[in-house]
């Protein structure tokens, strides 16, 4: 590290950023950008991030896009392949792209847990088996796990995704012991409730409701916004973060 004022540069490193096609993803993507990273972007359909592309083109930075489903076998492994072919090796990966489906424990189908093992669970663990050990090959990396408040505080109304992300976090958690002395670093990113369009049909179904729920949810009485996890996320994936790996930073407001 040269001085202090280029720690948190991103200048000639590639980041993946998964699910970055809106919300917290297409914040932290557009961040990295606007810190020198060459950024890969990701969605589920296809054209899903050619708004954030352009928006990242148009301000300066440079981005590529790379739109496919998470779910299937092999597409963890599948997406990084197809992440460096388009943009070189990867020095930052962002998994950020998760399956969240409500419902008590008693209504979940089996579709619904094969879903969110696969999506969150599975594309994980597929993702840094390929990811890590080119990353420590280098002598660099930073994986950016973004979790949730659920993993440490679960509701039972999402019972297999704060499961799945706590599995997340454990995996995190294992593997940057393996891999702290590689100079590759692993943590998780945990939000609290944040203003994204997975909450908008509660928002905006029934708004009173809503704002009496979030008043009271935590300290600072509100969701909190994507471009709040910035911060956090370029920290992470930074030189500044030289000293840390294996934890948790939970941005909740105040939970």
């Amino acid at each position: 590290m040269s001085t202090y004022k280029d720690i948190f540069s991103l200048k000639g490193r590639t980041a993946l950023v998964t699910g970055s096609s809106r919300g917290i993803g297409a914040s932290i993507a557009q961040a990295y950008a606007a810190y020198g990273a060459r950024v890969v972007l990701h969605g589920q359909r296809p054209g899903a991030t050619a708004e954030i592309e352009k928006a990242i083109r148009a301000a300066g930075g440079d981005a590529v896009s790379i739109d496919r489903e998470l779910s299937p076998p092999s597409a963890g492994r599948d997406l990084i392949a197809a992440a460096e072919g388009a943009a070189g090796p990867l020095d930052i990966l962002v998994i950020n792209a998760s399956a969240q489906i409500n419902g008590a424990l008693n209504d979940v189908t089996p579709e619904d847990f094969a879903t969110q093992i696969d999506v969150n669970l599975r594309s994980t663990v597929e993702m840094l088996q390929v990811a890590l050990p080119a990353m420590a090959e280098r002598g660099w990396g930073r994986v950016v796990n973004i979790g949730s408040i659920n993993q440490l505080r679960p509701k039972s109304i999402v019972s297999i995704y704060a499961a799945t992300k706590a599995a997340q976090h454990n995996l995190i958690q294992s593997l940057a012991r393996d891999y702290a002395s590689r100079g590759v670093l692993l943590n998780t990113l945990a939000p609290g409730l944040i203003d994204t369009d997975r909450n908008a049909a509660r928002r905006d179904g029934d708004p009173e409701a809503w704002s009496n729920y979030v008043r009271t949810l935590n300290w600072m009485g509100r969701a909190g916004r994507p471009d709040e996890m910035v911060g956090a996320a370029l920290f992470l994936a930074s030189d500044a973060c030289s000293f840390m790996t294996g934890e948790a930073v939970v941005m909740s407001g105040g939970f």
